[in-house]
């Protein structure tokens, strides 16, 4: 007899002490997670609580610390506050404070509103970001969500209920309008949150008018998700599954190249038979998973495992693509990484792999000037440096520029740097004008 469609249901944190692992643990623990869940968005599912955690390793257990809220990730005071606002039952006056804490945790890091937002008809496009001039992102309204939220993500406030802090669009037609009038954007990035939470009609109605629209620039539609991690039914079992297929069929048949840029944050998520399963439909269609993942404190900053996530990727067809810093942003000292660390342990996996596994760029952070690469630490006149290098700018004429920063063994994204030699690094002067338009 078949076995029934396993169905997707969220895990909240209405649900967080429903659940029998989390209510065996201490009072005081449980409402300390609830604090935290309280200020950062907290969801998973029955697939990533059954198959991917090992719950006899929590709470040291990676995917655990990948998906579960967890005490350190609020500054102590401020998870004083909000857990004994709990305890005293909530209200307007923990509204308040969880607002207070979330605007305090720089929400939109590296200039995504006062720089990315892009403008049609002089009016700002809400729902777009245009930072690099190939490529521009566009948030769909139905797929701000995800099957699971990443603890580390820097796109937290799309899910924390604040209209003011969230990128939406409504229609796709704007998105056109704009593309018409920037013939040089070559990629559009469906993003989110995660556009595969959004029924295959719906999603439909974002990429067809790409298809339809003949505009000459375009060549590459890129699908941001953590589907394939998280809820690989999505590509199996899911009712709209094998329509999801098909429109991606009708994307590559079309002559697009069509992307899944696959969040893949620890080789764990690519080892069921659901994940492998997943990927192999997806590749059918002539798609490319590209895999990309920050370097988490707890969760893979090991160079072993970074190296099985690469080799685990190309085993399956996927190409590894980034290795990012964490974000400035949400629970950041919980997560970071010092950028001497991120380097050493890139090298150190990339020393562990072969040819095809060192398509992996990093450790990159995406900042304000754009993607800067930590290439190592060098030497010169008995100082060390690091040296950094420009993957992808703001202004095309500073890709692959090279550039120095002072050696600091505590600094962990590039504002924490100061420039050698030079009052300012080379972008500086170019941002500050930028700002001031």
């Amino acid at each position: 007899m078949p076995q029934p469609r396993p169905s997707y249901a969220a895990i909240t944190l209405r649900d967080l002490e429903t659940l029998p692992q989390i209510a065996a643990l201490p009072a005081e623990l449980r409402l300390q997670l609830r604090a935290v869940a309280s200020v950062l968005p907290f969801r998973v599912n029955r697939y990533v609580v059954d198959e991917l955690i090992d719950w006899s390793r929590i709470p040291d257990d990676p995917i655990y610390q990948l998906t579960f809220p967890q005490p350190e990730m609020l500054a102590s005071e401020d998870l004083r506050v909000v857990t004994d606002l709990l305890r005293r039952g909530g209200g307007s006056e923990l509204d308040a404070a969880v607002r207070r804490i979330q605007h305090g945790m720089n929400p939109h890091p590296a200039g995504q509103i006062a720089l990315n937002i892009p403008r049609l008809a002089g009016q700002p496009l809400r729902g777009v970001q245009h930072k690099y001039r190939e490529t521009v992102l566009f948030f769909p309204s139905q797929g701000q969500t995800c099957h699971a939220y990443c603890t580390y993500c820097f796109r937290w406030p799309q899910f924390v209920g604040q209209g003011d802090l969230k990128f939406a669009a409504r229609e796709a037609d704007e998105l056109v309008a704009y593309l018409r009038e920037h013939p040089a954007v070559t990629d559009v990035l469906i993003t989110g949150g995660d556009p595969l939470v959004m029924r295959t009609a719906a999603l439909r109605r974002t990429i067809e008018p790409l298809l339809a629209a003949n505009l000459p620039g375009l060549s590459s539609i890129r699908i941001g998700t953590k589907a394939l991690a998280y809820w690989p039914q999505r590509f199996l079992g899911d009712s709209d599954a094998d329509d999801l297929l098909r429109l991606f069929d009708e994307v590559t048949d079309r002559g697009f190249q069509l992307a899944l840029m696959a969040h893949s944050s620890h080789p764990r998520e690519l080892q069921t038979a659901s994940a492998s399963a997943a990927i192999r439909r997806v590749r059918r269609t002539g798609a490319v998973v590209r895999c990309q993942a920050p370097l988490i404190r707890r969760v893979n900053d090991d160079a072993d495992v970074w190296a099985e996530l690469w080799r685990a990727q190309v085993r399956l067809g996927a190409v590894p693509y980034y290795m990012f810093i964490e974000r400035d942003t949400g629970p950041k000292e919980y997560f970071k990484v010092p950028l001497v660390r991120a380097a050493t342990i890139f090298q150190d996996a990339q020393r562990q792999v072969s040819g095809l596994c060192r398509t992996a760029r990093g450790p990159s952070m995406s900042a304000t000037p754009g993607k800067v690469v930590v290439d190592g630490v060098l030497e010169r006149d008995g100082q060390r440096h690091f040296l950094l290098r420009v993957l992808q700018g703001r202004d095309p004429a500073w890709v692959g520029r090279a550039f120095l920063a002072q050696y600091d063994e505590q600094a962990a994204w590039l504002d924490e740097l100061r420039p050698v030699d030079e009052p300012e690094f080379f972008y500086e002067s170019a941002l500050r004008a930028l700002q001031r338009r």
